[in-house]
């Protein structure tokens, strides 16, 4: 991949990062910027099949983070930052950069949980209500927390920086999966 274009990735996650952690939300003056440059770039180095790579990873990064921003779990922010990592990676790298985000987020979820004993308690008796429910009734029941503006908060763009940073660095030394 393109030095610049690494440059430009990191510098746009770095800032992503701070804005999701300072005001909670990834402006779209990061997001559509990165997007059209991507495409730009491409068409210019690759033609035509350089803007069908972009535009594929962008789709697809949005794609992924669809869903969970429908079921209100992440910001719409989230998913159109995906959408400018996939612009820039294409459509397999968005994938695979995913994925390391998801096991980033899930370690990030866990020490966040760790950090808030007493959150953590309350967090684990809900879901345990919830299974206990769906296991003797087939029915599965949601229990909200007791206080949600006192939960932990998980910014995700934290996690989409550091899984694409793995992500970078595993397709540097070789041993990222190729997905055919």
């Amino acid at each position: 991949m393109d030095t610049n274009l690494i440059i430009l990735l990191s510098v746009v996650l770095i800032v992503a990062t701070i804005f999701d952690l300072a005001v909670h939300k990834i402006p779209n003056l990061i997001t559509y910027p990165t997007m059209a440059s991507a495409l730009i770039y491409y068409f210019v180095v690759m033609g035509l099949e350089g803007v069908l790579f972009s535009f594929k990873g962008l789709a697809l990064g949005i794609i992924l983070f669809i869903v969970p921003y429908l079921m209100g779990v992440m910001g719409a922010g989230d998913a159109k930052l995906m959408g400018a990592v996939g612009s820039i990676l294409g459509a397999e790298g968005v994938f695979m950069s995913s994925i390391c985000t998801a096991i980033v987020g899930g370690f990030y979820a866990v020490i966040l949980l760790l950090m808030h004993p007493r959150y953590l308690k309350e967090f684990l008796q809900r879901h345990f209500v919830s299974l206990k429910t769906f296991v003797f009734t087939g029915r599965y029941i949601t229990i909200p927390a007791a206080e949600p503006d006192r939960q932990p908060k998980l910014y995700y763009a934290t996690a989409i920086a550091l899984g694409t940073f793995v992500y970078i660095l595993l397709d540097y030394v070789g041993i990222t999966p190729v997905v055919e």
